[in-house]
């Protein structure tokens, strides 16, 4: 090494020593300060997209086993969740292929989890059986989306819905309902499911049971049945007033 280049390294040293913002690297390395982008933020964690119009949400079905492997839940369902935010309605719709399914299996009490990856959204149902029947009693609901409007803070929404029976259905049958459910899980946040089919406890050859038709479903099939026999009927009434006035007018023969 040369006077002049040792001269140099000194004067290299104390540059960096007593200058504010002046850092040393050694040759053929990079030693630079770690940035914010650097590290894990809410920002590259996938967060769902609300969306401003409303499109019907994929049908996916989910299958739980027990502590020994056999079925015990089965569930066909699209969710949509419906977020209410300064007063303009938000939807997003959960995709199946995107769900990881979770829960367990006692012997009165079931439950079902469905949940985005870093629980980004979730959906969980609690099953009951009592004496001969079988219903959910509880549902939770999450969803973190990105912020809807620019500016705004990230935010989860969420609910639950406790003590109920709903989707009721007797043992060993299935609980089924194309024209879906609406469940208001809070003031800012509704679960729509549809088309909705689900059965717990007992699921033989990981099917379902015999099924128990939802109200809408059975006024939707059964109104037009009825409305059309009191058409039929409507019109047998008028054929027969109408033969008997006709058979009134007809004339007769005086006696003499």
């Amino acid at each position: 090494m040369t006077l002049k280049s040792h001269i140099s390294g000194w004067s290299l040293f104390f540059l960096a020593a007593f200058s504010p913002g002046v850092h040393l690297q050694r040759h053929g390395s990079s030693s630079q300060p770690s940035s914010d982008s650097e590290l894990p933020s809410e920002a590259q964690i996938s967060r769902p997209v609300l969306q401003p119009s409303e499109a019907p949400p994929s049908t996916g079905t989910y299958l739980l086993n027990d502590r020994v492997g056999k079925p015990c839940i089965r569930a066909t369902m699209g969710a949509e969740y419906i977020v209410t935010e300064k007063k303009k309605t938000w939807y997003f719709n959960l995709d199946p292929s995107s769900v990881k399914t979770g829960g367990n299996c006692d012997k009165e009490t079931a439950v079902l989890s469905l949940t985005l990856p870093n629980q980004a959204a979730s959906l969980q149902f609690t099953f009951r059986k009592e004496n001969n029947f079988i219903y959910v009693t509880n549902v939770t609901a999450h969803v973190s989306p990105q912020p809807v409007c620019q500016g705004c803070a990230n935010k989860t929404y969420s609910g639950v819905i406790t003590h109920k029976k709903l989707f009721t259905a007797a043992n060993s049958q299935s609980f089924k309902c194309k024209s879906g459910k609406l469940l208001l899980m809070s003031s800012e946040l509704k679960i729509r499911l549809v088309p909705l089919q689900m059965q717990a406890f007992s699921v033989p050859n990981r099917d379902y049971g015999p099924k128990m038709e939802c109200w809408a479903d059975f006024n939707k099939r059964a109104i037009p049945i009825i409305l059309g026999a009191v058409a039929v009927g409507l019109v047998v009434i008028a054929l027969l007033t109408f033969q008997f006035i006709k058979d009134r007018r007809r004339p007769g023969y005086d006696r003499i």
